[in-house]
């Protein structure tokens, strides 16, 4: 044989190649399709765990009892549709003699024999890397699972590149219908402009100098959905310390966030109504027992003196004992009842019409007062409230302003409304003589706290006031300057 001829084999060498072939498993199956002949190596047989002759060597036995009836179409049509220049491949399954269905790969190719086209492949055994793939495949389903049932998904930053890649779950969250290619400036600008510095200033820090992060930050989807998501990083080291990828997880805890913070703001809620429910009982025991040491005081007095014009001046002072131990009971009264009507059904009340009502109620005192009252609902006018409990909050605050008007000017008081998202606020504001928050902020709205020298004052309007909004949910707040005036926020839902 020449040199020229080096790509040929000889008869020995052909029958040499088949025997290796054998022995390393790899059967060899050809089909001849006008004569129906079919041959099978004893590679063949081996790699389904028979002798040679031990099943029958057939078409139909192939199809009948070997071959897996879900992969027949995949294996006639690799085998009859062969492609030109290539050799067409079908994964299929087998039942071999002792391990039951097992993969297999047939690697298909045709030529024409003097009798006939004949058919014929190779068929190797890929079980165990077929089934590695499927088990990869079913974790990878079970992950990204798992990642789109807990809102989770994963992103990479390439330290040296600063190129991101995100997890198909992180367009998910993003809200993104195609998975476009996104720089880390672009990635960050979805934040709220609050939080964006935070985010850079992590990725910078677990890069440089390896730190991991862990925020729990504000986030626009390209949709506008603003949620809570929670940004976790963890740096990839080389061998020299420094950080060649930063790693991490996104994931949407918006509706966890959001319920801590309502469980948050309801045990604040618990707290306030108990620190609250304290003072009240302090101020019934003190005030009843005052009432009732001064009116049995005044009552051995009287009963031990014998003069009539002293027991006369002395019954005046428990008439006035009594009066005022009927006023505390009246107060103690719509304080309880306070707690009670929380029950009540709230209705669409209308903002203008109920300060109307108290603005008549009090026209005497406004006129007597020279007062100038403007008013805007217009951005929230009607509310889902107890309506007597937004008439008692409009008469408290009017009835104050009206009360504590600067001597030396005109009362101006300013009435409206203002909706912030789902919040609704009513802002009461005036220029009347202001209180020293510094001296008197934490009592302000204690029951029978007075700050002015002013003899209508009793100290009960902003002790109502405070708990009737609190008790549906709300809070209020007070910004005043003295000689300047007051301005009330009251958070109604």
């Amino acid at each position: 044989m020449s040199f020229s001829d080096g790509h040929k084999f000889s008869g020995e060498s052909i029958a040499h190649i088949a025997r290796i072939i054998d022995h390393i498993h790899l059967g060899i199956w050809e089909y001849n399709t006008d004569t129906k002949q079919v041959k099978w190596s004893p590679g063949f047989y081996t790699a389904l765990g028979y002798a040679p002759g031990e099943i029958e060597c057939s078409y139909n036995y192939f199809f009948e009892h070997l071959l897996y009836y879900h992969d027949k179409d995949a294996f006639l049509k690799a085998t009859y549709h062969p492609r030109q220049g290539g050799s067409p491949v079908a994964h299929i399954r087998l039942l071999t003699k002792q391990n039951g269905y097992q993969w297999f790969e047939s690697t298909t190719q045709k030529h024409d024999a003097a009798d006939g086209p004949v058919i014929y492949g190779v068929l190797t055994n890929i079980n165990a890397l077929k089934v590695s793939e499927i088990k990869i495949a079913e974790n990878e389903f079970k992950s990204a699972e798992i990642g789109r049932i807990a809102k989770i998904g994963s992103w990479e930053i390439d330290a040296a590149t600063m190129s991101l890649k995100f997890s198909k779950e992180m367009f998910d969250i993003f809200e993104l219908d195609a998975q476009v290619k996104m720089s880390v400036e672009e990635a960050i600008s979805f934040f709220e402009p609050q939080y964006r510095q935070v985010l850079t200033n992590a990725i910078e820090n677990g890069i440089k100098y390896c730190k991991p992060y862990d925020v729990e930050v504000l986030f626009k989807t390209a949709k506008n959905n603003v949620i809570w998501v929670r940004s976790k990083g963890v740096p990839v080291l080389d061998n020299y310390g420094r950080c060649i990828t930063l790693r991490g997880i996104f994931q949407d805890i918006d509706s966890i966030k959001k319920k801590g913070i309502t469980l948050q703001s309801s045990i604040n809620l618990l707290d306030d109504q108990n620190k609250r429910l304290q003072n009240f009982a302090y101020i019934v025991s003190h005030n009843l027992r005052s009432h009732a040491g001064n009116l049995k005081f005044m009552v051995n007095l009287f009963e031990e003196s014998p003069l009539k014009d002293d027991r006369t001046e002395i019954f005046s002072h428990i008439k006035t004992i009594s009066e005022s131990l009927s006023a505390t009971m009246g107060h103690l009264d719509e304080i309880v009842k306070i707690q009670s009507e929380i029950s009540k059904e709230r209705k669409v009340v209308d903002f203008e019409t109920i300060f109307e009502n108290v603005a008549s109620a009090l026209r005497t005192n406004i006129v007597a007062a020279d007062a100038k009252i403007t008013t805007d609902f217009t951005d929230c006018p009607q509310i889902d409230y107890i309506p007597a409990y937004l008439d008692s909050i409009f008469q408290n605050l009017l009835t104050n302003a009206l009360k504590y008007k600067h001597p030396n000017r005109q009362p101006v008081i300013n009435c409206f409304t203002q909706k912030v998202g789902n919040e609704i606020y009513l802002v009461f504001e005036d220029n009347g003589i202001g209180i020293d928050l510094k001296r008197h902020g934490e009592d302000l709205f204690g029951m029978y706290k007075t700050f002015h020298q002013n003899s209508d004052s009793k100290g009960i309007g902003l002790f109502i006031t405070r708990n009737q909004v609190e008790a549906l949910g709300g809070s209020i707040q007070v910004d005043s300057t003295v000689n300047v005036g007051t301005k009330f926020t009251v958070k109604l839902v």
